[in-house]
């Protein structure tokens, strides 16, 4: 059997769809259908049912799926290991990422990643809710939150800091506030659910307090332009608010309780299967750029005051 007709069954399995298969390696969909229809010819099986809109398993095709999957990716590490693959990457790469963060953090550095490894084509789907990772058929996954999947491996790849922060004009207008109890006669902006923020006392207790926001947006960019125009307090990431607060557009508004974070930006990829040389390679790029202390952070620290 012929790997490349293997590694076709995988993606179509993968993508539920022969045409998006074929495009994803470079076939026609035509050409696609019909190198599969060899593969089950040679296996005496039907492995998948067709339709129009979509392919599925059959139960042969089930069957057959995990043993099709360890051929390929056995035959990607072996031409890893003559450093050739790792040194030229190619194919596509499926990657799943926040929409704010991918926005001002990854899609700024595709260049650099593209010129480096230019055999290998990027499918980058950004959105801020949590997607499935396995029914999307993604390589790799940028997330906030750490997956208890132990089918994913989570690898730590920067700090998620959180600061709460006002414009100069709201300010002046309303005062900063002096405690976290203030925030309830202030104006308080909240990125999606985030209504609970947790605050470092100066005793080194936590203080927990419940937002009702009057203003909530489920996007974190969106957030910090209405904060930058007055609207009230925002909690926000540093990586998405480092610029105004350099320039001054924001300003730390209550700099003596520092807030909590819990998240961290982790990237996740499949535990179960030897790294494919272009998730290696994305991974690596990754790392280098954000870790381990981001560039957004640097220099904020007299700014930021007591924050960690």
């Amino acid at each position: 059997m012929d790997v490349n007709d293997l590694n076709l069954f995988v993606r179509i399995a993968q993508l539920r769809s022969i045409s998006s298969a074929a495009r994803d390696l470079g076939l026609t969909p035509a050409g696609a259908s019909a190198r599969l229809a060899a593969l089950e010819r040679k296996l005496g099986a039907r492995l998948l049912h067709r339709t129009t809109r979509q392919a599925t398993l059959t139960e042969d095709g089930i069957a057959f799926l995990p043993h099709a999957e360890h051929v390929v990716l056995a035959a990607e590490s072996a031409r890893a290991a003559l450093g050739r693959e790792q040194a030229v990457p190619r194919g596509t790469l499926w990657v799943a990422a926040p929409a704010s963060f991918a926005r001002m953090h990854i899609v700024p550095g595709l260049p650099d990643f593209c010129r480096r490894y230019p055999g290998l084509a990027l499918d980058l789907r950004i959105s801020d809710s949590v997607v499935d990772l396995v029914e999307g058929a993604f390589d790799v996954a940028v997330r906030y939150a750490e997956l208890s999947d132990s089918s994913f491996v989570a690898r730590r790849l920067a700090p998620d800091k959180r600061v709460l922060v006002a414009s100069p004009e709201y300010i002046e207008r309303r005062g900063r506030p002096n405690t976290p109890d203030d925030l309830a006669e202030h104006a308080c902006l909240v990125v999606g659910t985030l209504d609970l923020w947790t605050f470092r006392g100066k005793g080194g207790e936590l203080i927990e307090r419940r937002i009702a926001p009057s203003l909530r947006i489920n996007d974190g960019g969106a957030v910090r332009d209405a904060a930058c125009a007055g609207l009230g307090v925002a909690l926000m990431a540093t990586w998405c608010a480092a610029d105004e607060l350099r320039s001054g557009a924001l300003l730390p508004a209550l700099p003596e309780y520092p807030l909590v974070s819990t998240q961290t930006l982790w990237v996740l990829y499949p535990s179960s299967r030897e790294l494919a040389p272009k998730v290696r390679v994305f991974i690596d790029w990754l790392v280098e750029r954000f870790g381990p202390q981001p560039y957004w952070d640097r220099g904020l620290e007299r700014i930021l005051g007591n924050s960690p």
